[in-house]
């Protein structure tokens, strides 16, 4: 799941969110854990203009200052990064911060990555928004090199080059899983030739045999045949019936409908769902994350 509280935009933060307290966040990151989620998610956003404000809000926590304090408090979900936007910074400066997260939660960071798209963030902080795609590329491929297992990384391409330098510590993963997300051609492609895994943006249930296939068809044509994680994000969810307006799009009600739902994605060639549970307040929340895990989760392969 992506985590509440640490990105309030509009389009999905609930009302109760804007009081909650960093106390709020770690009891539902605990209880993420304790139920067995796979992951715990955060965005990343350096500061948002004011163009933008009235829609994405201003509350973005930093990714890797939550999740290094989520992994001090759990101890089995992985920690992604939803997406990271790797073109603010320079590879070696995100290896460093990855890098250290993962040596000390014990292995547990996935690394997403994706392109961004608020130009004001790219200017003031001196990075390439127009060509931010190439950017990406290049910036995924020296952190493969840079996350490595050498503690003096070489890598050489045409926008960063590096050598000679040593970091540690050294992830504790052998190989930090990379899962790029975005649904544009580009980011599709991109994921399926450089990336683990894939995070779509947003994309409909209709839309994903689509994109699975260019992805699966790209990997083919580059010989590509190592494991490879295809994500969505299911639609908002509550377990049980309401006594409150969910909105239209919510699915809920009894727990072997809502697996039965989810279970479409799989036939689908989905690897992991996302989920986000409808809520008004932190009691809510995790009561939903245990109904979820001791009701609908048991019906799930």
């Amino acid at each position: 799941m992506q985590l509440p509280i640490q990105s309030q935009s509009t389009l999905y933060a609930e009302p109760w969110e804007a009081g909650a307290t960093p106390h709020d966040l770690a009891e539902i990151a605990r209880a993420a854990d304790r139920a067995g989620f796979h992951y715990l998610a955060t965005c990343d956003h350096v500061a948002i203009p004011r163009r933008l404000a009235s829609a994405m809000g201003t509350t973005w926590y930093d990714p890797v200052a939550t999740l290094g304090y989520l992994a001090a408090l759990t101890t089995r979900t992985r920690l992604l990064s939803h997406v990271a936007v790797v073109g603010l910074r320079h590879p070696l400066l995100t290896a460093k911060q990855y890098a250290t997260l993962d040596h000390l939660s014990g292995g547990r960071l996935i690394l997403g990555v994706g392109a961004g798209h608020v130009q004001e963030e790219f200017d003031v902080l001196g990075a390439d928004f127009t060509g931010r795609g190439g950017v990406l590329d290049e910036s995924i491929d020296a952190l493969r090199a840079a996350l490595g297992p050498e503690e003096f990384p070489e890598f050489h391409g045409e926008r960063f080059s590096f050598s000679g330098l040593g970091q540690r510590p050294r992830p504790a993963q052998e190989r930090v899983p990379v899962w790029v997300g975005g649904s544009s051609p580009a980011a599709v492609r991109r994921a399926a030739l450089r990336g683990d895994g894939w995070l779509p943006q947003g994309d409909p249930r209709e839309k994903l045999p689509h994109q699975i296939a260019r992805i699966r068809e790209l990997r083919e044509r580059a010989g590509l045949d190592g494991p490879f994680c295809v994500g969505a994000i299911a639609e908002p969810l509550y377990v049980g019936e309401a006594r409150w307006d969910l909105g239209r799009r919510t699915l809920s009600g009894k727990p072997d409908a809502l697996a039965d739902s989810l279970r479409e994605y799989a036939a689908l060639g989905v690897h992991q769902v996302q989920l986000r549970f409808r809520s008004r307040g932190r009691a809510e929340l995790t009561d939903q994350i245990a109904a979820f895990a001791a009701d609908v989760a048991p019906h799930l392969s």
